[in-house]
């Protein structure tokens, strides 16, 4: 089975998805193809990152990903197919890959340099298309681009831990569709550093004492529903692919809200734990 699947900036209005899948299906007609998101905000590689990394590994080894972030061909911003994790990467080289192998060494990389022997404006439609079709019909990286050793590196929105052990300093890396806000700190990490202390978790004018696993985890079913608190009750939890999250239980943000909305966080904000 041949499956690409597809993240882009590119919106749902436009016809730009279309054209990709229509040259798609033009290249191999038995692909199956799978949208992971089109609404990534524009040219937001850290968003991208987040939404691919924890989506790819669920898909058969074999699978290809087309990534149409940031993805117009300049000096640089080069073009890369990548073998990683018994997945292949189409993309630019403009850090996101260094974000989705934070934790993986990828197996191959090459820069892409079939583009004189194409006539396109739309790199994604055009070149991304024709190096899918080359891996899925069984051919080889070497032959559609140049071996290269290293993948632009992006590293800042890795967590900081102060000399003391004694303050983890995150950030926010994605606000999800509830309005839940996303951290960059691993649950494995914390568990590294917490060793049984107490803890204070600090967004701005709100602070958590409390980690949950699940968001229903933070309501007493036990109680009568008038008295659960359940819904609008702020948490903090290790979502389902394992980074600190901050939530509203059962918000919804073009209601009442969402945790960015009435915590005030956005992208890249600071999240503080203080052991104490």
């Amino acid at each position: 089975m041949s499956i690409i699947t597809l993240t882009t900036d590119f919106g749902l209005k436009d016809h730009s998805v279309a054209a990709v899948k229509g040259a798609l299906y033009s290249e191999i007609k038995e692909a199956m193809i799978v949208d992971i998101s089109h609404l990534i905000s524009p040219f937001d590689i850290i968003e991208a990152a987040y939404v691919i990394k924890n989506a790819y590994y669920n898909f058969p080894e074999g699978s290809v990903h087309i990534i149409g972030v940031d993805s117009e061909l300049t000096p640089e911003n080069k073009h890369i197919a990548v073998y990683l994790d018994g997945h292949y990467f189409i993309c630019a080289n403009n850090g996101i890959v260094s974000l989705i192998a934070s934790e993986i060494r990828p197996d191959k990389i090459v820069e892409i340099n079939i583009h004189r022997a194409l006539e396109t404006n739309f790199t994604v439609l055009d070149v991304f298309v024709k190096v899918a079709g080359h891996i899925l019909r069984g051919g080889t990286l070497e032959v559609i681009g140049k071996p290269i050793q290293t993948l632009k590196q992006l590293k800042y929105i890795e967590p900081q831990v102060n000399s003391s052990e004694n303050q983890i300093i995150g950030h926010v890396v994605y606000i999800d569709n509830f309005g839940n806000v996303v951290t960059n700190i691993k649950k494995a990490f914390f568990e590294s550093l917490v060793k049984g202390r107490s803890y204070v978790i600090s967004a701005r004018h709100v602070e958590f004492k409390m980690v949950y696993d699940s968001y229903s985890e933070a309501v007493n079913f036990d109680a009568p529903p008038n008295k659960r608190e359940s819904s609008g009750k702020k948490l903090a939890l290790f979502n389902s692919s394992g980074y600190l999250e901050l939530a509203i239980y059962k918000s919804n943000p073009d209601t009442s809200g969402g945790a960015s909305t009435l915590f005030g966080l956005e992208v890249m904000d600071t999240i503080t734990i203080n052991f104490l």
